[in-house]
């Protein structure tokens, strides 16, 4: 444990962990949970075909767009307030949502509940990169984190077939809120020393360009909205100027000098599309082609979401043999022979579908805690916050980015294509694998 944790016993280095693990479980399993609920909503609700969208987009948006902010708040107020906050904003908003008695109110509970997920995020990887010493020990808590990430992502379609069918759709909100209150409680006790608050004003005129050109390029994205997307361009190039000439920026220009951090971020961006083009693609060839319903489209992802896990864990035993390079290599040999056999799209599930899909799922349980390593290793402790915002924010644009990019490449029903393209970015992922910085001694990369 190092300084992030000062004061606290090392005995509650595991509570830490799972704490952080379970917040962000919690996240990112309200991205997908509701997808399978959406038809029940529809008709309880009375939400237009145009309006549903926005109960999966309203989360996705606020989520991407003010996760930079929200890193920078946990660096200026403390990791621990950050999010304890975040929490009690998410889990308010779970409520409002499961108690939604029109559209109008239920999309602005889904707005707040996004917000509250771009507060928690970045203060999770702040706690690890802050909490746990660079090496084996961070590699290990980022396995972790990783591993509920991913477990939420893919429990979404199983827990939200479950709930709705045997309660309602609304329990799928609800059941956040005595889970957020008993985090909220552990965050109390496992992070009672855990970040200071600094005293340094907010970057106001920054967190308004980077947070609206942020939410307006994903929204002009998702939405193929062109417009959105050339004013989110132009914020964020505007928050650029402003932050090269702020004397306090909400993001520290001076950050990008670090490789890891540049390298890192931007193989983020390129690693979220394959994981896109891994969940997304695959529960729509399973429910398209092969005629699954949405909870067993589920189940039938699970082997792939079990395999996700086990191999994220397994990475960080393996820190010291390969490091980060090795690990991403490997990752990527299975995101190009996985896809590859994919896009060949013979055979029923167990050849067709099961078989490339452990293989991806390798790759993704090693490459992404591997990335996230490598992107914060070398922040400084003040600047924690403000780099896993940057890491999550990679990420999560990568994946709206990657989203719509391969629906057009898909054209339909076309995931031969989609995947041929996603084998592609794994051969980018391990070509920009090489830029990463070397660092001999921890095995943290090599």
């Amino acid at each position: 444990m190092s300084a992030g944790l000062a004061g606290t016993r090392r005995s509650t280095g595991w509570l830490v962990l799972a704490l952080v693990c379970a917040c962000q479980f919690m996240v990112i399993l309200d991205a997908s949970i509701v997808n399978v609920a959406l038809p029940s909503i529809r008709r309880d609700l009375g939400f237009s075909p145009a309006g549903l969208s926005w109960v999966v987009n309203g989360y996705l948006l606020t989520f991407a767009g003010f996760m930079l902010l929200g890193g920078r708040a946990a660096d200026l107020f403390g990791h621990r307030r950050m999010l304890v906050a975040g929490l009690v904003v998410f889990s308010a908003s779970s409520l409002a949502a499961g108690l939604a008695t029109g559209p109008e109110i239920l999309v602005a509970a889904r707005l707040v509940q996004g917000l509250g997920a771009a507060m928690l995020a970045p203060a999770t990887v702040a706690v690890i990169s802050v909490g746990f010493a660079e090496g084996p020990d961070r590699a290990r808590a980022f396995g972790a984190w990783s591993a509920s990430g991913g477990v939420g992502g893919m429990a979404g379609a199983v827990a939200g077939g479950a709930l709705t069918t045997g309660l309602s759709w609304r329990w799928i909100f609800l059941v956040n809120v005595p889970i957020g209150a008993a985090l909220v409680a552990v965050a109390l006790i496992a992070l009672s020393r855990t970040g200071s608050r600094r005293r340094e004003p907010l970057d106001v005129a920054g967190a308004a360009t980077g947070t609206a050109g942020l939410a307006s390029f994903v929204y002009g994205v998702s939405a193929g909205h062109g417009g959105a997307v050339v004013v989110g361009l132009l914020l964020i190039v505007a928050f650029v100027a402003l932050e090269a000439r702020a004397a306090r920026p909400m993001v520290p220009l001076r950050l990008f000098r670090i490789r890891g951090v540049a390298v890192g971020n931007a193989m983020l961006l390129l690693f979220g599309a394959i994981a896109i083009a891994m969940w997304y693609f695959t529960s729509l060839l399973l429910q398209n082609v092969f005629g699954y319903s949405a909870l067993r489209a589920g189940l039938g992802q699970t082997p792939a979401a079990v395999m996700f896990v086990v191999t994220a864990r397994a990475a960080a035993a393996l820190l010291p043999r390969t490091g980060v390079r090795g690990r991403i290599l490997a990752g990527c040999v299975g995101f190009v022979a996985g896809f590859g056999w994919l896009a060949a799209g013979s055979g029923g599930y167990l050849t067709g579908v099961l078989g490339p899909t452990l293989l991806v799922a390798a790759g993704i349980g090693l490459v992404f805690p591997s990335l996230m390593a490598a992107a914060t290793a070398d922040a400084a402790g003040g600047d924690a916050g403000t780099v896993g915002g940057l890491a999550s924010t990679a990420s999560q644009v990568g994946g709206s980015v990657g989203l719509a990019v391969l629906t057009a490449v898909a054209g339909g029903s076309s995931y031969g294509r989609v995947f041929l393209v996603a084998a592609g970015i794994g051969v980018a992922l391990a070509a920009a694998s090489v830029l990463l910085p070397g660092r001999r001694g921890e095995g943290f990369s090599g």
